[in-house]
């Protein structure tokens, strides 16, 4: 008895672009040399091709524990890089004081970590693509744990400044590989696909700045008054022990994506993590060699393969509402002790609890929210009601100024909540979507760095001058904010693409493969 595994291909792209539900399931026109794989009597599974791997995975057909801890430790990478890029959030004022710094230098202080993270997304992408998601993912353990001890026992603002710019290299080269980990690990549609997983980034990394706000409150409340000034050091460096947790979890139960591995020529080892991970009986075709002619390696130009055929206007559109999340959520997520603090001029106790309240209760929720609604109503939906509301939030929070009174600090923190909110649920979970479901296995890793570099550069950009901005300008800052959803909307509505539930993987073996006509 022989079980062929259902594949499915897009329609033609220009027209499957515009609905935002994803495409049907479709028989995709094979040529004679990528015949169905099949189960035997035995209950093995044959596998022929990358396409039959990749057909497996997608199908739902393979499932395992270690393929769902996998999808877990990928998620605790991105905890990882969320918690060290908000562990310094609440501590800047009081490094300004300890170290005297300018607003330049503070500005310098934060935006240090994105600019490694900006070197380290363009590396990190293509190292994926190049070597395997999975050395990549267990190399860049060392930068999280020896980065954040060196930062909690700086004596001097450059070496704080050097550390977090290496503790962003590592944060950039994780980014494209815990992402390409999630959709190369999840089937395609329904429960646990691609699109609610990759969506799930979105509460990993607000449960981990409510983790890192949890931390502050708890040590806020524990050290001596005359220590309080410590407080930061012991922030940054906890994050050494969620890091080695991690590495060791990664140690015991991560494997190579079988997607990958079966796009270099090697199906043994294909079957083999198809075997291990998803409990699945997969062997390689007795008629075939174990390990096919491996592809040329891909080098740095393959970046410029984003800006070719149907991946030109993905990348532009992903490029562009990913500077406007990045944005919006460095000055306003990342902001928010500034802003309550300064802006809202609140206490230090308020701060913290208000901090971990907008992240817990209104990201947090926003983001499970997004994981449920990805693959039943999509990512482009999301992401257009989610920019409405920060449209909404941040014209109220401007036309409020400075709040005085407790309901109008109320309202004022109820609009950061209402930002936060939408956040979670929209361009927050969804433009990794954006930056990985379009484009194939072969040049994932390039798509993710690539975007993740150009949003680097965007927050550093925001992370260096909201400071300023908001020492200078006071609350007139929120007009400026502003801009960050009416760029997103814009980059919606001129092109209604929806990568959620599309198979790209299908689309670049149809166009490298076309149909002999009349077949």
């Amino acid at each position: 008895m022989v079980l062929t595994i259902p594949r499915t291909v897009p329609a033609p792209p220009r027209k499957a672009l515009v609905s935002s539900t994803p495409p049907p399931s479709a028989p995709s026109a094979l040529t004679d040399s990528s015949a169905a794989s099949g189960t035997t009597d035995s209950g093995a599974v044959t596998i022929r091709s990358a396409a039959d791997v990749s057909d497996l995975v997608n199908s739902g057909t393979a499932r395992g524990r270690h393929a769902k801890m996998i999808v877990v430790i990928a998620l605790g990478g991105i905890f990882l890089d969320a918690y060290d890029l908000s562990s310094l959030a609440y501590g800047l004022p009081d490094i300004t004081r300890q170290f005297g710094l300018s607003s330049a230098m503070a500005g310098t202080v934060t935006a240090s970590i994105s600019v490694g993270s900006l070197l380290g997304a363009l590396l990190g992408g293509w190292l994926v693509d190049r070597i395997g998601r999975y050395r990549v993912f267990m190399a860049n353990m060392v930068f999280f744990v020896v980065t954040a001890l060196v930062c909690a026992v700086a004596q001097d603002v450059w070496t704080l400044i050097v550390a977090r710019f290496v503790m962003g290299i590592g944060v950039g080269m994780d980014i494209p590989v815990a992402i390409a980990f999630l959709a190369e690990f999840s089937r395609l549609r329904g429960k646990g696909s691609k699109g609610s997983r990759t969506a799930a980034w979105s509460p990993a990394w607000y449960t981990a700045t409510s983790g890192c706000y949890l931390v502050i409150m708890f040590l806020y409340f524990v050290l001596p008054d005359a220590h309080l000034g410590w407080l930061w050091r012991f922030t940054v460096g906890f994050g050494a022990v969620p890091a080695l947790v991690v590495m060791l979890l990664r140690r015991r139960y991560m494997n190579e994506s079988p997607t990958w591995a079966a796009e270099q020529g090697d199906l043994a080892a294909a079957a083999r993590i198809l075997r291990e991970s998803y409990g699945v009986d997969a062997r390689v075709a007795d008629d075939l060699p174990a390990r096919a002619a491996r592809p040329a390696r891909p080098g740095l130009a393959s970046y410029a393969r984003l800006f070719t055929g149907p991946y030109r206007a993905r990348t532009v559109q992903s490029v562009a509402v990913g500077l406007a999340e990045t944005f919006g959520y460095n000055a306003v997520a990342f902001g928010l002790p500034i802003i309550i603090a300064t802006l809202m001029t609140q206490g230090p106790l308020t701060t913290i609890a208000s901090s971990f309240t907008l992240n817990l209760v209104f990201a947090l929720t926003g983001g499970l929210l997004g994981i449920r609604w990805a693959s039943t109503r999509g990512a482009w939906p999301m992401m257009t009601l989610g920019f409405a509301i920060q449209l909404v939030a941040i014209t109220v929070l401007a036309l409020i100024g400075q709040p005085s009174g407790t309901a109008v600090v109320t309202a004022g923190i109820l609009m950061l909540g209402a930002f936060m909110f939408a956040q979670g649920f929209g361009p927050g979970a969804h433009i990794m979507s954006y930056a990985s479901l379009g484009f194939p296995t072969s040049m994932r890793g390039v798509s993710i760095g690539f975007n993740q570099a150009v949003l680097r550069l965007g927050s550093t950009l925001t992370l260096f001058f909201f400071p300023i901005l908001s020492t200078g300008l006071g609350t007139h800052v929120y007009w400026v904010i502003l801009a960050a959803p009416v760029l997103g909307l814009v980059a919606l509505l001129v092109k209604r693409w929806e990568p959620v539930g599309f198979d790209a993987d299908a689309e670049e073996r149809a166009l490298l493969s076309p149909v002999t006509p009349g077949r």
